[in-house]
Parts: C-alpha cells; structure tokens; sequence
C-alpha cells in the first residue's frame, strides 16, 4: 500500500498552521512496473512516476496521469511530401502543346536555422513525450504515364503534415489547363490557343505557385512546376519551362538538395524545361520522353510533349518523399512495421532517414 501523509497532521511551527510545500515532503516515487505492481491501493493515493516524470492518483479502480509526460526527445525534422506528375498530352486534334511539370512535395524543415518552403524560416523542432508513438507516412509521388495525371501523397510526422505536390496542368483535344494546387504548385500546359493560363497555387510555407503560360499560340510549351524555394519557370514559345528550384538540407550531416519542380514539355523539338533538385525534366517531341522525379526528393515529374509518339505524350510520375529525423544519440528510437529506413550519426546526434511506408515510432 502507498503510505499517505495528511497535511492536517503536520505539527508545524509555521505561523497560521502552514506547511512548507518546499520542504523535503514529496510523494513516493515508483516506476510504471513497480506502480503496477502495487496492491492495496485506496482512492486518492498519489504516487510519482519516474518512467515519464508526473504525478498519478488512484481513483479507486485505478491510475491515472494528472499530466502528460514530462520527459520526452526534442527531434528536429525534414518532412517532404510526394511530388504531383507531369501533364499529359492525350493526343486528340492535332496534339499541340506541352504538358506543365509537376510540383514538388510540401517542405518543412526544423533543422539549425535552415529555411522551410515557400520562403518560410525554420520551424521550431518537436518534443516527443516518452512512452507516446508518433505516426511517420513517407508520401508516394504522383502516377504519370499516359493518361494519368496524380497530385502527390501526403508525408506526417507526429502531428506535422507536409501537403503533396500539384500536378502539371494536361493538354486535353487541343486544349490547355492550369496547374493544380499542392504543396508546391503545378505548372500550366500550352496548346495552339491564345489564352493564358495560371500555374497552381503553393500551401503557405510549404513551397511556390507553379508556372504561368502567358500567351500560348503556336504549339506553346508548359511551365513549369513549383519547388520548394522557388516559382515554376513560365514556357517560352514552344520551349518548356524550367521548374522551380528546391532547397538544400544539412540534417544527414551533409548538404542535399531536394523538392525541385518538375520541367514543362515541349510544343515541338524546342529546348525541354529542366528538372531541379530532384524534379523530372519535361518530354521533347520526336527526341525524348518526360522523366519522374528522383526517388525520396518530393521532385515533381516532367510534362509531355505534343508529340504524335504515344510514350512522348505521357508525363512524368513524381518523386516519392522523404521523413528525416534527427535526435540526441543519448536517446533510442523504436522503429515499428511498415517503415523503411536508415540509421546515421553526426557528432553527438542520431539521424533516422524514412524512405518509404506507414508505422509508429517511440522515444526512450
């Protein structure tokens, strides 16, 4: 049984009767196996637990935390999301245009003083309470290919969530599209029409908008997709648009540059938009297909071109994401199913990378 001091009780020489809470008197200490061991409990019994550093009371049918735990990891975090596919080109009428790059994956970074998506500075890192799993989704990239055309997935970590890449806006009979809206934006298509067309909207400090396409006209090319530090590249004439730059991250200990917007196609055997940092580069008619997005960087896949080649109008898939965790080696992870990943070490800290997958993992 757990021996109780009633304060009513207490001689004290305290004027009034009071006692001193910053005297030596404190509750009994148990870990959570020796708290449940215990028997012979009555209502109000109160114990300290330090397995997770708070007080617990006894209700009579048994313990319960009157905190969340005190003790916990501090984890700094990289959380890039799936990157959005290239448009595609579906053939119909005469093909013209280019099909807009995807957009890269939301970035979110809490690492040194190194900047989040869209502009944004650095996050704060996260604590995890000792003994509470945190949830880990690796985001899939975007399906491409030949009619296909797919945002990408979300990446979480605890309770940050990282939005999925836009797709590239398609050319659908002759006629163009905006870019989809993502953690980073989409990038326009181009067709034969005059009209303009807008890139899809970024999630705030996550990433930029995708490409415009201005005129169009004359088998114009797509824009390109948004990256993580920068705007998609708008198409110029029947060249494609570069997609938006990514961003450099140090947290593996060295520096990699990563969620870069997917290149637009081309409208005919004009100059293709280029991929950055890991985005995919657009499709060149007659010459070359869209390329995806390079695996764990959240890149955005490239656009089609207008190309009566059936593997040349397809668009590019984008890049799977990437969970990275950095944390005191003084501390251990649990890794549970459904997780993939490596573990490293830089000076005094531990690096966990999650490549692909869905699980739990806890902190002691």
């Amino acid at each position: 049984m757990v021996s109780k001091i009633k304060v009513d009780e207490i001689e004290s020489s305290q004027s009034g009767g009071s006692v001193d809470l910053n005297s030596s008197l404190s509750f009994a200490s148990k870990t959570t196996t020796e708290m449940n061991a215990l028997s012979g409990m009555a209502a109000g019994d109160t114990i300290y637990n330090s397995t997770v550093g708070t007080l617990y009371v006894y209700n009579g049918t048994g313990w319960h935390a009157m905190s969340n735990s005190t003790f916990g990891t501090t984890v700094s975090y990289l959380i890039i999301a799936g990157g959005g596919s290239g448009g595609y080109n579906d053939g119909g009428h005469d093909a013209s245009g280019g099909g807009g790059g995807g957009g890269a994956g939301g970035y979110r970074n809490s690492y040194d003083t190194e900047s989040s998506g869209g502009g944004s500075s650095t996050e704060t890192p996260i604590l995890i309470p000792t003994g509470t799993g945190a949830t880990i989704t690796v985001g899939a990239g975007g399906a491409g290919g030949t009619g296909a055309n797919n945002i990408g997935s979300n990446s979480v970590f605890y309770t940050l969530t990282s939005d999925g890449g836009g797709k590239g806006g398609r050319v659908i009979s002759d006629t163009a599209e905006n870019g989809f809206d993502g953690g980073s934006g989409g990038g326009a298509s181009g067709s034969d029409s005059a009209n303009a067309y807008s890139g899809g909207s970024n999630t705030s400090n996550q990433g930029y908008s995708g490409g415009v396409q201005v005129s169009g006209g004359g088998n114009a090319g797509g824009s390109g997709g948004g990256g993580a530090g920068g705007v998609g590249g708008t198409a110029s004439g029947q060249a494609g648009g570069t997609g938006g730059i990514g961003l450099s991250s140090s947290i593996t200990g060295s520096a990699v540059s990563r969620a870069g917007g997917g290149g637009g196609g081309t409208g005919a055997e004009a100059n293709v938009g280029v991929g950055t940092s890991g985005g995919g580069t657009g499709a060149r008619r007659n010459v070359s297909n869209a390329t995806a997005g390079t695996a764990n960087t959240g890149g955005g896949g490239g656009g089609s071109s207008d190309s009566n080649t059936t593997s040349q109008r397809a668009g590019g898939s984008g890049a799977s994401g990437i969970v990275i965790l950095r944390y005191p080696s003084s501390k251990t992870i649990s890794v549970g199913a459904g997780l993939s990943g490596t573990q490293t070490t830089s000076g005094t800290d531990t690096i966990y990378t999650f490549t692909a997958g869905t699980g739990t993992v806890n902190f002691s």
